[in-house]
């Protein structure tokens, strides 16, 4: 397209985008509702984007890109999810808030993959050597057991009765952790 064609095109998919969103963020979100789907927000930035999706039903705050945004988050009482690889690089990629400064502040929790799987047990192990109130048991739960529960996985996501019995062994080897074996229903999968 030439610069001409896409300011055009920009213009109508945001012509059409003023037009339609809301209406179309209420019915999808009221169909997720009626068949028991959790949703989560994205990139929040400011307190009209969290009122938006608690209006919304919206449980899940999923990276949230200022710390406005997070405290609203919490105070709405949703669940503040930050990507690992924020916390293994020591901040966000794109500049926005650090994971491990939500940590430390008490607003961070859950903990997801995002883009790299790996980061998952790293970022947990990390917070847990890196952020002073946060203990390992607690970073594990970020990835576990809190996630599980953000999302209505009740039966998962803890060593406890009545519960799946998904486990994963790891060690640490010159600091980082490394999955030796993993079980699901408690069958052992590798």
């Amino acid at each position: 397209m030439s610069d001409e064609e896409f300011d055009a095109f920009a213009s109508m998919r945001q012509a059409l985008a003023g037009k339609y969103s809301d209406t179309h963020r209420a019915e999808i979100s009221g169909v997720c509702h009626e068949r028991g789907i959790v949703l989560a927000s994205h990139d929040d930035a400011t307190d009209a984007h969290v009122a938006e999706a608690e209006a919304q039903g919206i449980a899940v705050a999923e990276f949230p890109t200022t710390l406005e945004a997070v405290r609203a988050s919490h105070k709405a009482g949703l669940k503040v999810l930050m990507g690992a690889p924020n916390v293994v690089r020591g901040g966000s990629h794109s500049g926005n808030i650090s994971a491990r400064t939500l940590a430390e502040e008490r607003l961070l929790d859950v903990l997801s993959s995002d883009y790299i799987p790996f980061s998952l047990m790293q970022g947990a192990f990390m917070l847990a050597e890196s952020v002073e109130n946060v203990t390992l048991n607690q970073a594990i739960n970020m990835v576990s057991k809190l996630p599980a529960e953000a999302v209505g996985l009740n039966d998962r996501g803890a060593i406890e009765v009545d519960r799946r019995a998904d486990l994963v062994r790891v060690s640490t080897e010159e600091e980082v952790p490394v999955v030796r074996s993993v079980w699901r229903e408690g069958v052992r999968v590798s």
